[in-house]
């Protein structure tokens, strides 16, 4: 029998976790280069999501300190603040992966990984 509550509880994580794959598909089976940048970026987004999951806690406050009431749940900031950095990072990854990509496709004519191997006479599975 299904427990239901068990799944809404926890639909964050089932959607992050649906996400990485539905990215880390996209990039085992696309031989674009820039699907496989797009797919990337969906890992990503999805790690960002299990991240911010991680910190919620249901009914909790801002992390803001209230000295008149010290019984208040507060929400774990620290996810949040890395996932900041995260972005940055994956925004420029991204920036100089579709830079390598338009520099690609000035020397090849193409962004098809399986036309630049058959061009440079490389084997690929």
């Amino acid at each position: 029998m299904i427990n239901w509550n068990m799944i809404l509880d926890n639909i964050n994580y089932i959607g992050a976790f649906t996400l990485f794959v539905i990215g880390l598909y996209t990039v085992l089976t696309h031989s674009n280069l820039l699907k496989r940048v797009i797919g990337v970026n969906i890992m990503e987004t999805s790690i960002f999501l299990f991240f911010v999951s991680i910190g919620y806690a249901k009914g909790a406050a801002a992390p803001i300190i209230d000295m008149a009431n010290e019984s208040i749940t507060y929400v774990n900031p620290l996810p949040s603040a890395m996932i900041l950095t995260g972005i940055v990072v994956a925004v420029s990854i991204t920036a100089y992966a579709l830079s390598i990509i338009i520099r690609i496709h000035e020397l090849y004519g193409t962004i098809e990984m399986d036309e630049i191997f058959q061009m440079d006479g490389i084997e690929h599975d």
